[in-house]
């Protein structure tokens, strides 16, 4: 889980670098196409024969190219984003008032709204307020300023001229706004897709770890251990444990090659696996060449007892028919035993859920006590089931530190 944490920052990193590379690449390109729009604008205004101080247009395109080669040297990108957008908010109505009045000057200021809108983009929209005020403020003065300025004829500029600006500020500063918001677009649909894949490839890897868990340890158990650090155990009082031990593997695991031998108890296992899959219950581990499985330990309302029968029956049958097993001559024991256990996770590497308890170790006894084919279970077992299943007369098992001890051989289920 941790390195899924640490791949999600990764990946969060990895979007706001390329969030800040399209702003800055966003103010490079605006630089650019402002640059080229002053020189076209100049060249018309020429053209047609209408000289004026040109000294707010040179010196505009002085200061934002000195500031871009700053940029590229320094790689300071506040400076330079401070200097553009000033130079786009203050320049335009400068140049409007060095002309004469908003109409003379064919509604020039327009222009500085490139300041907010850009400021937008590159910045976000908390730090574009400043900038939009500042835009309101100066189109506010400007007005003050147009009620003294007189009216066209007094600035020398036709007023048909003024008109064929007008169009000509609406059409270039809506091209740029346009170019530039449709930029902004492109490229966040570009960081956007990014991030997608990176979400599908760390859910993909997050999938994998989550099943790999589960292929570890019990669902309930891993959900648990994602959710909460520490120590986990628990005190179960009704838990029906099984162990199925295959008979003449040791035997046959001298006699077949190593690849030969895990294959054959891979198959084994791997039909165990669905059983327990199928009844609902929880395989604990593997020993060797033995299978531990226990139901009761989610406490949900279920016939575990009962599962357990029937997925040792299955699992006798299973070892009966199949034939990989049985052209060996192979077969199965298993002894079950039901009371309280104690379960747990262990281990800091490679850690394991297991359960403890005197159950555990009767289960373990009967299976060792149990001859190829047989099914054994304790009294506490026979009791809950014998109501619904088949059993041998009683039968007495001795076992390590216990004596002799009862059991019942389960045979089959009443129909």
């Amino acid at each position: 889980m941790a390195e899924l944490s640490g791949a999600l920052e990764i990946t969060g990193e990895a979007v706001d670098a390329e969030e800040d590379k399209l702003r800055r690449s966003l103010l490079i390109f605006a630089c650019a196409l402002m640059n080229f729009s002053v020189m076209v604008w100049l060249a018309i205004y020429w053209l047609m024969g209408l000289h004026f101080s040109t000294n707010f247009p040179l010196a505009y395109q002085l200061v934002s190219i000195s500031s871009l080669i700053y940029f590229l040297k320094t790689g300071n990108f506040v400076v330079f984003r401070f200097i553009q957008l000033s130079l786009f908010l203050f320049v335009p109505f400068a140049m409007q008032w060095s002309i004469g009045s908003s109409a003379t000057s064919s509604g020039l200021m327009l222009w500085a709204l490139l300041a907010p809108v850009g400021a937008v983009v590159v910045s976000g929209w908390r730090e574009s307020i400043p900038w939009f005020i500042a835009y309101i403020a100066l189109t506010a003065v400007s007005g003050f300023f147009d009620y003294f300025l007189g009216a066209g004829e007094l600035s020398g500029v036709p007023m048909q001229t003024v008109g064929v600006f007008f169009a000509l500020n609406f059409a270039a500063l809506s091209s740029i706004i346009y170019f530039l918001v449709r930029y902004f677009v492109l490229g966040s649909e570009k960081i956007k897709s990014q991030l997608s894949r990176q979400h599908i490839l760390l859910v993909e890897e997050q999938n994998k770890s989550e099943q790999l868990l589960l292929n570890v340890l019990p669902s309930h158990i891993a959900l648990r251990l994602k959710n909460q650090q520490g120590l986990i155990a628990d005190d179960h009082p009704d838990v029906t444990i099984m162990f199925a031990d295959l008979v003449g593997f040791t035997r046959l695991a001298a006699q077949l090659p190593p690849e030969e031998m895990v294959s054959l108890l891979n198959t084994v296992f791997s039909g165990f696996d669905e059983l327990s899959e199928k009844y609902g219950l929880e395989k604990i581990k593997t020993i060797g060449d033995a299978y531990m499985v226990a139901g009761g330990l989610t406490r949900e309302p279920r016939e575990y007892v009962g599962n357990i029968a029937d997925m040792a029956l299955d699992i006798r049958e299973f070892v009966a028919r199949h034939p990989d097993l049985s052209k060996h001559n192979m077969g199965v024991h298993i002894g079950i035993a039901t009371g309280p256990v104690v379960a747990g996770v262990v281990g800091a590497k490679r850690f394991i859920y297991d359960l403890w308890g005197d159950t555990v170790n009767i289960a373990s006894r009967l299976t060792d006590g149990a001859v190829s084919g047989s099914i054994l279970v304790d009294k506490a077992t026979y009791n809950r089931l014998r109501q619904h299943y088949l059993f041998d007369p009683l039968v007495m098992v001795k076992m390590k530190g216990r004596g002799e001890v009862a059991a019942h051989r389960l045979t089959g289920k009443l129909a």
